[in-house]
């Protein structure tokens, strides 16, 4: 079992960069894919981006390819979300989660972190 904890969100203007951490808790962090979803006001959860348990294998969501890397330190029971050229479209509670799968599927993961706000101006 792990629980994961987010932290790093913020407010930055359109164009600039966060680092987003999510420190789990449990010794068999790293059997576990992490993954990155948001949630914008009025909208439902989405997915953002995922790595499986070695780091090997990353999946992004369309909209941030390109812009958002995941990465992850097993060492640290840590994974990062690196996020560049941030849009104001990017706003919403970026949420952590641990499941036993790499997937893009919110029912995929058991685990979640309590969110962080990011914001970003225009």
């Amino acid at each position: 079992q792990v629980q994961p904890v987010e932290s790093g969100g913020g407010l930055v203007q359109a164009g600039g960069s966060l680092r987003l951490s999510c420190a789990a808790s449990g010794r068999t962090f790293s059997s576990y894919a992490m993954g990155w979803f948001r949630q914008a006001p009025g909208k439902e959860r989405e997915f953002v981006a995922a790595i499986d348990w070695s780091g090997d294998s990353t999946y992004y969501a369309d909209s941030v390819k390109g812009r958002f890397t995941l990465s992850r330190d097993s060492a640290k029971n840590t994974v990062y979300l690196q996020m560049n050229s941030l849009k104001p479209e990017d706003t919403a509670v970026y949420y952590c989660a641990a499941g036993p799968r790499l997937t893009t599927l919110r029912v995929g993961y058991n685990y979640w972190g309590q969110g962080t706000q990011v914001t970003v101006s225009s």
